[in-house]
């Protein structure tokens, strides 16, 4: 599987240099599909290389290193709007681990810019965006009701002129999802990297990206953000994370999480059953980088609904998205 041999090239960076053409093409196939061609570029770097390889590599860390740039940028912009409010800008994800310069950010490809704000400033914080040239990415009442009603952050917003979308969180999980993140503690410890800009604690950056992956997400990208989770894991301590993610009623995602990273990235860990079948899920690719497993991706699918909301609300959910013609990947 490409997966696996993704996994292992993160891992072990000279096992690269025993690979044939086939594997080669399996190897770039499943790092494009996860989005970590461009860490795979950083881990292998120095490595016995084929000709025709180093310049996809070399490629992509341009592309990482373009979108870092706009990232940042985007990050200046935002917290220059909110410094009018008085609120500071939280930043979270791909953008919080190039700002701060940690080695989760390298290679990393940076999408949206995605912040955290306090609940009662989110009204202001809508309006300082917008008066700054934010708008909505599309009109859609159902959506926008469904958002500020249930949702840990408002509808996305993209820049009129510079095209990047922004997601503004007040939490780091669904109102309705059962674990309840204290959001008033992830802002108490933010932080600061820099002039007007902040990141989450070291350890609240790891228990939001478990959150992201496994309390929240269907592991679509999975095998990045567990690479996120490994890379992370080294700025930490243990004892303080455990008992940071119960605070959070996150300590079994989390827990679960460096089982993850140290059996797939670690050189190895104990797994339960369950930690099994998510490992299925993640290394589910064949050797062109397309998924596999088909009834197991869309029961992931299922299952990140089901995390988010009450039977009843899922099913009204979901009829509502289908008949407004929403179909699972």
């Amino acid at each position: 599987m490409s997966a696996a041999l993704l996994v292992r090239a993160l891992r072990n960076p000279a096992s690269v240099e025993a690979l044939d053409a086939a594997g080669w093409n399996g190897l770039l196939a499943a790092a494009k599909a996860e989005r970590l061609i461009a860490t795979l570029a950083w881990r292998i770097e120095g490595r016995q290389l084929p000709h025709g390889v180093k310049p996809i590599l070399q490629d992509a860390r341009m592309d990482a290193e373009r979108e870092a740039r706009q990232a940042m940028w985007e990050a200046d912009r935002a917290a220059h709007a909110l410094s009018a409010i008085g609120v500071p800008l939280v930043v979270l994800k791909g953008t919080a681990y190039a700002a701060a310069g940690l080695v989760a950010g390298q290679g990393r490809f940076i999408g949206d810019l995605d912040i955290l704000v306090p609940r009662a400033a989110m009204e202001a914080v809508e309006r300082a965006l917008m008066a700054a040239g934010w708008e909505w990415v599309k009109e859609d009442a159902y959506d926008d009701a469904y958002y500020r009603q249930w949702m840990h952050e408002l509808p996305p917003m993209i820049h009129a002129e510079r095209d990047r979308m922004i997601d503004v969180h007040h939490t780091i999980l669904p109102l309705t999802a059962r674990p309840k993140p204290d959001a008033d503690a992830l802002l108490a410890d933010a932080v600061a990297i820099g002039d007007d800009l902040w990141t989450l604690s070291p350890e609240d950056r790891v228990i939001h990206a478990a959150a992201h992956m496994l309390a929240d997400g269907d592991l679509q990208g999975g095998l990045r953000n567990l690479w996120d989770i490994h890379c992370l894991l080294h700025d930490i301590d243990r004892s303080t994370l455990d008992r940071r993610a119960a605070r959070h009623g996150l300590r079994a995602h989390v827990r679960q999480a460096q089982r993850l990273a140290g059996a797939l990235y670690g050189g190895g860990a104990a797994l339960t059953p369950w930690d099994r079948i998510v490992r299925a899920r993640l290394l589910a690719r064949d050797g062109w980088g397309r998924e596999t497993r088909k009834l197991l991706v869309f029961a992931f699918y299922l299952r990140s609904h089901w995390l988010r909301m009450p039977p009843l609300m899922l099913a009204r959910h979901l009829w509502t998205k289908w008949r407004k013609g929403h179909r699972p990947r």
